[in-house]
């Protein structure tokens, strides 16, 4: 299931008592052995505060899924964090690639996602291309991990088959690069036609002097998000896409740069709101264009009602709602706007959590 439709079936589940297991994990052996220790002993803390607050009759089910979730999870494959969520009829869990900011069991009426919502709203799917001469291979990223190599009529596609067969012309260095330019033409067709299909974009792993030329054939140049230098002793795809993914990371940092500015921008035309309870009621009725949370602000809070609540210190209060954040930022991003998690400096001017509205 696609990240985003699990955060919705998460985000929409609601029962008492649904409980959320976050904490950071380890992507190697034998770090990664703590990771067993340590969910153990959350699952044992989850168990002791839910038969303290409810009937055990009533959390049979939950109960159940405590004492199985720990055998269906390989530690072998954790990565930078991992989630649990648990009730009587629902057991998941999601690995992230990025640290968890919501340690800790947490027990309420929903699931707490805040973490996965960050996860989502800093994860890009897109293609990584190995290009040589000699051939061209196409891997499908997610974040800094292969999800796949592309294999299919187009790719991979093998060495160029534009080469000098006149001695005459073996000095002519405007022939020979026009001849590599035939090939990269080839290369940016069937690159395109791969964009249509599955609408993602590009980095590419070559010299910069072949990069240069398929940005000179390129039909379609905005489909490349850029270049790493190819180093020919470490092509191995776990190797490439470790390159590939500080181009993306500073793609992303640039988009919160960006969102930062269009915000101060809008505090101007008064479509700013900075007190928590405006920012959630204009979230609920679908008037949020863009949220900006600073990653370590989280706010427990009670319901009063459907539209107000209390703030409060406690996350673990009975009926509390751990983080309200996060139930913002999945109104914002269900009803199309844009979230941004961000730690930049340049948030300070604004508060720990703003959101600029549509009207």
């Amino acid at each position: 299931m696609a990240l985003k439709e699990n955060i919705q079936m998460l985000a929409n589940t609601k029962g008492t008592p649904c409980v959320t297991i976050s904490f950071d994990t380890h992507r190697t052996f034998p770090d990664n052995t703590a990771d067993g220790i340590m969910l153990k002993k959350m699952i044992k803390e989850a168990e002791v505060r839910v038969l303290a607050e409810f009937d055990k009759k009533s959390i049979s089910g939950l109960l159940d899924n405590l004492s199985v979730i720990a055998s269906e999870i390989d530690m072998n494959y954790n990565l930078d964090s991992l989630h649990v969520f648990l009730s009587n009829n629902r057991r998941e869990f999601i690995r992230s690639s990025w640290k968890t900011s919501n340690e800790g069991v947490h027990i309420s009426d929903s699931f707490a996602v805040r973490s996965i919502i960050k996860s989502y709203t800093r994860s890009d799917s897109y293609l990584v291309v190995l290009l040589s001469q000699s051939g061209v291979h196409l891997y499908e990223a997610l974040n800094d991990e292969i999800v796949q190599e592309i294999k299919n009529g187009q790719f991979p596609i093998p060495e160029n088959p534009y080469f000098n067969s006149n001695p005459e012309k073996i000095t002519d260095q405007k022939y020979l690069d026009n001849l590599v330019r035939e090939f990269f033409n080839k290369v940016d067709k069937a690159l395109v036609s791969i964009h249509h299909e599955t609408d993602l974009n590009f980095v590419v792993i070559c010299t910069a002097d072949n990069y240069s030329k398929l940005l000179q054939v390129a039909d379609k140049p905005s489909v490349y998000l850029g270049f790493a230098a190819v180093n020919y002793n470490s092509t191995a795809p776990h190797q490439i896409v470790k390159q590939s993914w500080e181009i993306v990371k500073s793609i992303q940092r640039s988009r919160r740069t960006t969102a930062i500015n269009d915000m101060k921008e809008a505090v101007g035309q008064g479509k700013v709101l900075t007190d928590l309870q405006e920012i959630y009621q204009a979230a609920i009725d679908g008037r949020a264009e863009l949220l900006i949370v600073h990653q370590d602000f989280s706010q427990p809070v009670i319901m009063k009602n459907e539209r107000t609540f209390d703030i409060i210190d406690d996350a673990n209060a009975i009926g509390a709602i751990d983080d309200i954040t996060s139930n913002i930022a999945w109104e914002v991003i269900s009803r199309k706007g844009k979230v941004y998690f961000t730690a930049q400096e340049e948030i300070k001017d604004l508060g720990k959590i703003v959101l600029k509205t549509r009207y």
